[in-house]
């Protein structure tokens, strides 16, 4: 059980892109800024995650640079254009770390991108942290990092709880800041 009512700008939200605030097609990349779009929602959940949150953290493997489908500048081009929609509708993302890896420390599910997160944002408490993905890989990272962790079923199949790795499913981003809103701190 997440303690929603308990969250407050102590703790971190932990977040991954791709089929949890973009649309993302099961095994295809988005490349270019003109293929991004954001679920129905999400810039209102991002509004409503910015008030209560002290961080938000994105946290994203990106292997379609190391594939060659796409550049680092490409990738800094959407992610730029994504920040500005985002923070022109009150939302915010207080930074990105992206895995181009096609394996390694930083590659979820290992833990790499979240102590890199707690090494530039010391007052990061995993512990009062939670991880929202749509990937098992996403919830084991959150698992390894010591999160609570939040399965978005946007467009996989959501494991059946209880789960050792996932402590809720959501069927979008939207219906889990709807549910925290409703919490009072």
């Amino acid at each position: 059980m997440i303690p929603f009512d308990k969250i407050d700008k102590s703790w971190t939200l932990f977040l991954d892109r791709d089929g949890v605030v973009n649309v993302e097609v099961v095994g295809d990349y988005i490349t270019r800024w003109e293929d991004f779009r954001f679920y129905e929602g999400v810039l209102r959940a991002l509004r409503i995650f910015a008030g209560r949150f002290g961080r938000i953290i994105m946290v994203t493997n990106q292997r379609g640079v190391s594939k060659g489908l796409m550049t680092e500048h490409d990738l800094k081009d959407i992610h730029l254009h994504m920040l500005g929609s985002i923070e022109a509708n009150g939302g915010r993302i207080d930074r990105i770390y992206y895995c181009i890896d096609m394996e390694g420390p930083n590659r979820k599910p290992n833990p790499g991108m979240g102590w890199k997160a707690k090494k530039d944002f010391p007052g990061i408490e995993f512990s009062k942290s939670v991880m929202i993905g749509n990937t098992m890989g996403d919830m084991e990272f959150g698992r390894n990092i010591g999160a609570y962790t939040v399965f978005i079923a946007t467009n996989r199949t959501p494991p059946e709880l209880p789960d050792r790795f996932t402590d809720a499913v959501y069927s979008s981003l939207i219906k889990v800041a709807e549910e925290m809103d409703g919490k009072d701190v």
